[in-house]
């Protein structure tokens, strides 16, 4: 029998968060993209929590969509209940977060997949990518190729093609790594161990070896999930009602916050106790985690309930979240109580939780292991340093999240499409989004755990708010060719609004007259000594946008969005302003680029362990130089000096060719 062969442009591995987005951002560019998963069934699959956003990955959520991503779109339809966190404390680190219907949610962007024109969904396994050297880098140079950790120099290589179970090869001139957790899993509950991926699903068992032919680094790290429990067998009652925002915010800037009021679901609140703990504690032999069962190493920020009972053992409870998985469905997710533990364990420590004292268990806790890339091996595009045309985003490049995964697949997507138009590629950095914090960090630093988003790695976080990731990204996403013209324009005339309304604020002035004073006795604020501008007055603490509407008698109406956006400007005008020329000094760094050809050998004053590891992570920049953990600022001002001579050196010999 002939062996099948297809061409196609874009070969995306994986259609979990990440791979969904990688395909879509292809297609939506014209690029001929086939979609590989194990099972059609687990497209945009929730494995875990049934929740899209929270704290700073609300955030990720609108970059991705202000981008041209899909996830926010995807939740707006079917979200069971929408909430704004930390709304208490300044607008920084507001972050939405939004429950979903788990199977519509899956449903919802399979049927968005389906419908993309040059995009092809195809259930098989991939188990080999195939490549070849690239002519050039046969012989390399030192340093211009590259090392591992041993000191071996490696052979720039390129993909072309991808080979799935049954022998069929797809010839590609991109591929987009979106594995997940499905590479060479397994499933602990206790002593019960399978070799499957997440929910039971077809494991990826042969892609491994391919990876590591190539030379590709991997790690094994492990995650979990908690029981899925019969809404029937608990009472509510003795918990907390946890319930929706009155008014609900969507995730995407396209979305019209009219077409998406409707009543929610709720959320229940309960916590562990002494008693669920003693539990833990009896059996913590049986836990695979603490017998030596699991090699891989888990989540910090997202914790099993043994880690928890452990390393917090003077806490007398801790929190547990009861979410429904869906409207049609009366599985009830236990957040807060993921575990490894065996099955007869995990129904007496549930059992010791008010609410659950005669819960039944639908779906067992487990964890899950599985293999990773070293993300060092990536450059900030995402695409392999020694791979042309191999992309990666997702859990396999060590972090943890549906959103993390869901950005860079659309960063690896977007860029694995310019590596084939040959256009410039994305790169954001970390002054202008989360998504680039979150990537500089997997390609800079030595992630020993699966990586988590958080507010507080975010250094510009001031800058970087969910509530204005369309004016800072939306430009980036229409330039790329991901958001259409009206979306532009959308962007245009809001810019427009927002700046001519903040001008004339600055510009209004009102005087120390008996109104005013009466109008700010009234709510409390301090007289005025001499006239004030109406933004003056918006900077008070007690006073906003909306109460001087009194006293605003030349207002127009404008839309929530840019009012936002007005308020937040001028209440922090100082603030902006700083961080904004942080920014700056850091700009000057990332514009230091080191060439590619630079050999790090050759710069004597280098200590031992800035050189090894300059060349291992081939920095592109020095901002990015000096953010290596092992280089410090004397060996950056070494690296400096030496790329001025350096650099002069390569303009004197080009003006003498």
């Amino acid at each position: 029998m002939s062996e099948i062969r297809e061409k196609v442009d874009v070969c995306v591995i994986g259609a979990g968060h990440a791979g969904c987005e990688a395909a879509l951002a292809c297609a939506r560019l014209g690029l001929e993209t086939v979609i590989f998963t194990v099972s059609v069934d687990s497209i945009a699959l929730m494995p875990c929590n049934p929740n899209i956003g929270g704290s700073s990955k609300g955030h990720l959520v609108r970059e991705l969509d202000a981008l041209g991503g899909e996830m926010g779109k995807n939740i707006d339809k079917t979200f069971i209940q929408s909430k704004m966190l930390n709304i208490s404390k300044g607008p920084a680190v507001h972050s939405l977060r939004a429950q979903a219907d788990k199977a519509e949610y899956s449903r919802a962007m399979r049927k968005v997949l389906e419908n993309q024109e040059h995009l092809t969904i195809k259930q098989a396994e991939v188990c080999e990518i195939l490549w070849e050297a690239e002519d050039k880098y046969d012989l390399p140079k030192d340093g211009c190729a590259g090392e591992d950790e041993s000191g071996n120099r490696k052979i720039k290589k390129k993909v072309t093609g991808v080979k799935i179970f049954t022998g069929a090869v797809y010839e590609c001139r991109a591929v987009v790594l979106c594995t997940g957790t499905y590479l060479r899993a397994r499933c602990l509950c206790g002593e019960a161990i399978t070799h499957t991926g997440p929910n039971g699903l077809q494991a990826a068992t042969y892609l491994t070896d391919s990876l590591k032919a190539m030379g590709i680094e991997l790690r094994r790290f492990k995650t979990g999930t908690p029981a899925r429990m019969d809404g029937r067998s608990i009472d509510f009652s003795k918990m907390e009602e946890q319930l929706g925002d009155e008014r609900i915010v969507p995730f995407s800037f396209s979305t019209d916050p009219e077409t998406i009021q409707k009543e929610q679901a709720s959320c229940w609140l309960t916590y562990t106790n002494e008693r669920t703990h003693e539990i833990i504690r009896a059996n913590l032999d049986r836990s695979p985690i603490y017998a030596g069962i699991i090699e891989g190493t888990g989540p910090r920020y997202c914790p099993s309930i043994e880690d928890k009972v452990v390393k917090f053992a003077e806490k007398e409870r801790h929190q547990v979240f009861i979410e429904p998985e869906g409207l049609h469905t009366s599985e009830m997710y236990v957040g807060g109580m993921s575990s490894s533990l065996p099955e007869d364990v995990q129904l007496a420590m549930y059992r010791t939780v008010p609410g659950l004292e005669n819960c039944k268990i639908v779906r067992n806790a487990y964890a899950i292991e599985y293999d990773c890339i070293d993300a060092r091996q990536l450059r900030a595009t995402l695409e392999f340093k020694l791979i042309k045309g191999l992309f990666s985003g997702g859990q396999l490049n060590g972090s943890s999240g549906y959103e993390e995964a869901a950005c860079q697949g659309l960063i690896a997507g977007i860029n694995a499409a310019m590596s084939v138009f040959g256009r410039e590629p994305i790169v954001l950095d970390r002054s202008e989004s989360y998504i680039g914090v979150l990537i500089d960090d997997l390609v800079t630093k030595d992630n020993r755990e699966p990586y988590r988003m958080m507010t507080s790695r975010a250094e510009y976080r001031l800058l970087l708010r969910q509530d204005n990731a369309d004016l800072r990204l939306r430009k980036k996403g229409y330039q790329v060719g991901l958001v259409p013209e009206e979306d532009y324009q959308a962007l245009l005339s809001k810019e427009k609004m927002i700046e001519e309304e903040i001008t004339r604020l600055k510009k209004t002035i009102v005087g120390a007259n008996r109104e005013i004073q009466d109008f700010l006795a009234a709510h409390e604020s301090s007289p005025l000594k001499t006239a004030a501008s109406l933004a003056d007055l918006i900077c008070r603490p007690e006073l906003d946008y909306e109460i001087l509407r009194e006293i605003d008698i030349g207002r127009k109406s404008l839309p929530a969005a840019v009012i936002e956006q007005v308020e937040i400007e001028i209440k922090y005008e100082g603030y902006i302003l700083r961080q904004k020329r942080q920014v700056e000094q850091y700009k000057k760094m990332e514009k230091k680029m080191i060439p590619e050809e630079i050999d790090y050998d050759d710069i004597p004053s280098l200590r031992l362990e800035a050189r090894q590891k300059l060349k291992i992570f081939m920095p592109a920049s020095i901002g990015q130089a000096s953010r290596i953990s092992g280089v410090s600022p004397a060996d950056i001002s070494v690296l400096l000096v030496y790329l001025e001579h350096f650099n002069r050196d390569s303009s004197d010999r080009l003006l003498n060719s």
